[in-house]
């Protein structure tokens, strides 16, 4: 299959595209954009991949599924297309930043800048029914995912995994601990963070310390 995804993820998960389920999942993502709106944008499905090379990438963040608004999804988890307002999440983990190590709320939602700096901004589900949450969970992107990580957690190590949620944190159990750094916490949805657990935890920090320890550039966050 001809997928469009950056050359170097293309070669780690050339595999993935003739299985069964690749075939599958392709034919049901296209019957989904045919018959009403989906997010991201096609041409955005693959982009926390193209934007973020396989052997760039220094931090993982994984989410759930798109958001399933208006101009909001393009294919980064927790980010929105610039000019949109912070969704609740987001928002929370612009002040968790701004507490941690003083970076001021940004101007714009638009996480590219991250991703360009070696962020792999990676949902497990990659697309999604406008208005319906978990809409094209169950159409196969999970496997998909779960390979790329597994690809990561097998080919390189002195990466920092950041697992925010019960969701993020399932994926844990694919990683070498003893040669990358996991961080674990409840998810930064008001929800969830204003119970504790999210603020506080100074989590960009360690990551950026756990990055200069592995002789690599930090995150401007």
């Amino acid at each position: 299959m001809n997928v469009q995804i950056e050359q170097s993820w293309k070669e780690q998960l050339s595999p993935e595209f003739e299985k069964d389920y690749f075939v599958r999942l392709t034919q049901a993502v296209k019957a989904e954009y045919r018959s009403g709106t989906c997010y991201p944008p096609g041409k955005w499905i693959f982009n926390a991949f193209n934007l973020c090379p396989f052997h760039q990438v220094k931090v993982v963040i994984i989410g759930q599924d798109p958001y399933h608004e208006p101009g909001q999804a393009h294919g980064l988890s927790f980010s929105v297309q610039d000019g949109v307002p912070y969704p609740p999440s987001l928002q929370n983990i612009f002040k968790e930043i701004h507490d941690d190590i003083g970076t001021p709320m940004p101007r714009s939602g638009d996480l590219t800048r991250w991703a360009r700096q070696g962020v792999l901004l990676l949902n497990a589900t990659l697309t999604v029914r406008a208005h319906v949450a978990n809409s094209h969970a169950a159409l196969g992107w999970q496997t998909f995912t779960d390979a790329a990580i597994r690809a990561l957690a097998t080919s390189r190590q002195g990466l920092v995994y950041m697992l925010w949620g019960s969701y993020a944190r399932g994926k844990a159990a694919m990683i070498d601990r003893s040669h990358n750094l996991v961080l674990e916490s409840v998810h930064p949805s008001p929800l969830s963070a204003n119970r504790g657990g999210w603020f506080g935890l100074h989590q960009f920090s360690t990551a950026n310390h756990y990055l200069e320890q592995q002789g690599l550039t930090p995150i401007n966050w």
